[in-house]
């Protein structure tokens, strides 16, 4: 019998009982390894009630002692490093030294969080009008919700979770019912840190488990990465019930290569971000815009080796990337190959029909390289998120930049250069969220914050950082006199700055 999995609530493993189960596959054998829970609506309201219950005593518990939890964690997760990397690629393909990457990343995120007591510090004026003060103070929201996706496991619920929790909220975590494990793993050791019961609830689940926690009206904050269409529904659904929603979409990342860059660096950078993970990254490099047919040319003679080269395998074997995360979505960055084909792109290099001995049952793609992409063809316009990179050919710098201002995404771009000006100009002007320079994945680091534009960003606030502290905290602005003696009369007038 397979293994099960099930919920997390109230500090520890609670038995699913809607009977409904979803299959977690190994992907590099594509054997299935788990049927994971997937929670009614009333379960899920168990999970919130159980956090609403926690929130109280939580969010009147010392900035500091919460730091101290995260400090505490932060310890906890890097003692398991090893195990939570290997539970991680057996679930979502990624290689060993990637899966460590994933969690590795999520704990920038705790590091910045453990920084609270400075980070939740409110302003002071003084005497604003005579014997008058003013001071702003940040407090916590109530039960927090996260939903993420199958491509980071660990990496995505601790940008959330982490700040949430430092900020004095409980949160109620709803990740992909594809690589369910590694979540339910961190809820445990948040408890082994110190977090009272209740402070971190995880609920596997479907689309009924996402529409509870949208709807239900003891959750006022909802942080949400994954497809457009669903951060579309996430933040139209959650703000139509009052609620404060973040929501991630997808992308269609660009990096554009100028005649002046050095081609050699450019064609690495765009290997290693077009193709790491499988391509199954939300900045994952999809597209590459050289300037001039000189440069194009060059660069393609450079990239077809590299792809061709490109190692992959099972995932805990040494390789540049493993397999993808399940057969559905095999078959459906296949489909986008054989759309691409019918479009009329030139297939350099065609990765669709590998077989690795040994692991012929997993989900497995080699890389692929399209040359001759246009922006009419829906290779370009859609994300395929795996390992496929269009080469779109640009006559000119100003051609090139307006690729990704007009793209309908607004995630993440880079360009390659050597020239200050032009790198200038086209990081002012690109209508973009996340910008690179001579960088392939312009991801931020924790103490900034990470979120795109457009179709690939919903809501006002961005992923962690100090963006994330405003999100998960709502600011009280206090206005106090303190009279020498008993005042006679009322006063009727409203205080004034003279």
């Amino acid at each position: 019998m397979v293994k099960q999995i099930h919920h997390f609530i109230g500090g520890k493993i609670v038995e699913g009982t809607s009977g409904n189960f979803g299959d977690v596959f190994n992907p590099s054998t594509g054997e299935l390894s788990a049927k994971v829970a997937l929670a009614t609506k009333a379960e899920v309201e168990a999970g919130i009630a159980n956090a609403a219950e926690a929130f109280p005593i939580w969010s009147n518990t010392s900035p500091m002692a919460r730091a101290k939890v995260m400090f505490k964690f932060k310890q906890l997760v890097e003692q398991n490093m090893d195990s939570l990397a290997e539970l991680l690629s057996s679930e979502h393909g990624k290689t060993f030294t990637d899966a460590k990457g994933d969690v590795t990343r999520g704990l920038d995120v705790v590091d910045f969080a453990c920084g609270i007591p400075h980070l939740l510090k409110g302003e002071y004026s003084e005497n604003v009008a005579r014997g008058i003060d003013v001071y702003s103070m940040r407090q916590a929201l109530g039960v927090c919700a996260g939903i993420t996706p199958f491509n980071f496991p660990a990496m995505v619920p601790m940008w959330m979770f982490a700040v949430a929790i430092a900020c004095g909220n409980t949160f109620v975590l709803k990740p992909s019912e594809k690589d369910p494990s590694v979540p339910m793993r961190l809820a445990e050791l948040m408890m082994e840190a110190g977090a009272p019961a209740g402070v971190l609830n995880v609920v596997n689940g479907g689309k009924e488990a996402v529409d509870t926690i949208l709807t239900d009206p003891r959750v006022p904050a909802i942080s949400f990465v994954g497809s457009t269409p669903i951060a579309k529904y996430v933040y139209a659904t959650g703000a139509a019930h009052g609620k404060r929603v973040q929501a991630m979409g997808g992308a269609k990342n660009h990096m554009i290569i100028m005649p002046d860059a050095d081609l050699d660096q450019a064609a690495d950078a765009l290997i290693g971000a077009g193709f790491g993970s499988a391509g199954e990254r939300c900045m994952a490099i999809s597209v590459a815009v050289p300037v001039g047919e000189a440069t194009a040319e060059a660069l393609r003679e450079r990239l077809v080796p590299r792809v061709q080269n490109l190692k992959f395998g099972p995932s805990m074997a040494d390789g540049d990337f493993g397999p993808l995360v399940s057969g559905d979505h095999l078959r459906k960055v296949r489909g986008y190959v054989d759309l691409g084909v019918q479009e009329g792109a030139e297939l350099v290099v065609d990765g669709r029909e590998v077989n690795i001995q040994g692991y012929e049952n997993g989900f497995y793609m080699g890389g692929c390289l399209f040359d001759r992409v246009t922006p009419e063809m829906r290779i370009y316009k859609e994300e395929i998120f795996g390992p496929v990179l269009s080469i779109v050919r640009a006559k000119s710098f100003d051609e090139a930049a307006a690729l990704p201002t007009e793209h309908e995404f607004g995630n993440g771009v880079s360009i390659f250069t050597r020239d200050g000006d032009t790198a200038r100009e086209f990081a002012r002007n690109v209508q973009v969220g996340m910008v690179g320079v001579n960088v392939p994945i312009p991801v931020p680091v924790a103490f900034h914050t990470f979120g795109g534009w457009k179709n690939s960003a919903f809501g006002d606030t961005n992923q962690h950082g100090p963006e994330g502290v405003r999100f998960f905290t709502k600011i009280k602005t206090m206005t106090s006199r303190w009279p020498t003696g008993i005042r006679s009369g009322a006063d009727f007038h409203i205080p004034t700055m003279g």
